[in-house]
């Protein structure tokens, strides 16, 4: 018997030792996931004033922003530029650099934004 056969038996379940149980794999990503998990911050009303002051200086222009905003328990950070900022649904309408995807975002959901 060669040393090629050996190894062709076992396949990749060598390399796949958590997963050979379904619930160990399971809990473990959840368990994973619930570590970076962070709480939404409170932003003071001058903060507030400040990213309000910034957003309207951005919108319909073609400037760059750092936004951080907070989703599902994560704060992210996406460089892009404002396309529009809707009052009535308290809406935030922008254009992510990376994929120039338009994208929307609750105006409650931002913590942060900054000029490139």
């Amino acid at each position: 018997m060669n040393q090629e056969s050996k190894h062709s038996d076992r396949g990749m379940r060598k390399w796949r030792a958590f997963a050979s149980i379904p619930e160990q794999h399971i809990g473990l990503n959840k368990v994973l996931e619930g570590l970076n998990k962070v709480e939404k911050p409170i932003l003071a009303a001058d903060q507030q004033e400040q990213i309000n002051e910034i957003l309207m200086q951005a919108c319909g222009t073609d400037s760059k922003v750092f936004l951080t905003y907070y989703k599902k328990g994560e704060l992210i950070t996406e460089t892009c530029s404002i396309e529009s900022i809707n009052v009535h649904t308290k809406a935030l309408y922008f254009i992510d650099e990376v994929f120039e995807i338009k994208n929307k975002l609750q105006l409650s959901d931002i913590v942060d934004v900054q000029f490139v």
